[in-house]
């Protein structure tokens, strides 16, 4: 299927590019993000070499929007010293905020990503990136429920777009990445991520969304 057709099917979201936030909202837009190298740029997909990130990670299961907000809730509470074994400064909040939906017979062991438009039951997990400025062991101490974690370096593709991020809208923009990977003949890794850039306030067509998935390296 090729870009126009997944493009009118998609009406009320766009490929990011030609929007940029207004003033009012680009202080939300202020936070700190993961680096990366840009190793493909293709109108509106890029293939990006991101270096190894420290995360916290939580999961829940039941449908996405649910699921992700009780996750969000909880790693917040951790960054914002609500919810510590032994308290500590405030973590800056970073984006993307990222979700991907975990197999069933994946465990994901224990160290001690935010929407329709619901989908059937499973176990999400999400992410909040910590700020470069923390290593594992510089970290305040998690509840047990959180997962401190690294990261290892890995190739994303990805592709962007504005709106609200709707399961449908999701599912439309993680076609045309599948339908462009298989025309580049990238092999794929793991599952697809959601990463959402934008706090709630931010109207939908100034919010920066996307759909990515790990590649092999060629």
């Amino acid at each position: 299927m090729g870009i126009a057709k997944w493009i009118a099917a998609g009406a009320g979201i766009a490929m990011v590019g030609a929007l940029a936030a207004p003033t009012a909202y680009a202080q939300y837009r202020d936070s700190e993000e993961p680096p990366y190298e840009v190793v493909v740029d293709d109108d509106g997909f890029e293939v990006r070499q991101y270096a190894p990130m420290v995360v916290a990670e939580v999961t829940h299961t039941g449908d996405r929007r649910r699921a992700s907000g009780a996750s969000f809730r909880r790693l917040a509470a951790y960054i914002f010293g609500q919810d510590r074994p032994a308290g500590g400064e405030n973590i800056a909040m970073t984006s993307p905020v990222i979700t991907d939906r975990v197999d069933q017979d994946e465990k994901i062991a224990m160290t001690s990503p935010v929407i329709q438009e619901e989908t059937e039951e499973g176990t999400w997990r999400m992410r909040f990136v910590m700020p470069a400025k923390y290593t594992l062991e510089t970290l305040p101490k998690a509840p047990d429920d959180i997962t401190l974690t690294e990261v290892p370096g890995r190739r994303m593709a990805a592709v962007r777009f504005n709106g609200y991020a709707g399961q449908t809208d999701l599912d439309l923009m993680e076609g045309m990445l599948m339908d462009w990977l298989e025309r580049k003949e990238l092999t794929t890794i793991g599952s697809v991520e959601y990463a959402f850039y934008d706090a709630p306030m931010v109207p939908g067509q100034y919010r920066r969304n996307e759909v990515m998935i790990e590649v092999a390296a060629e």
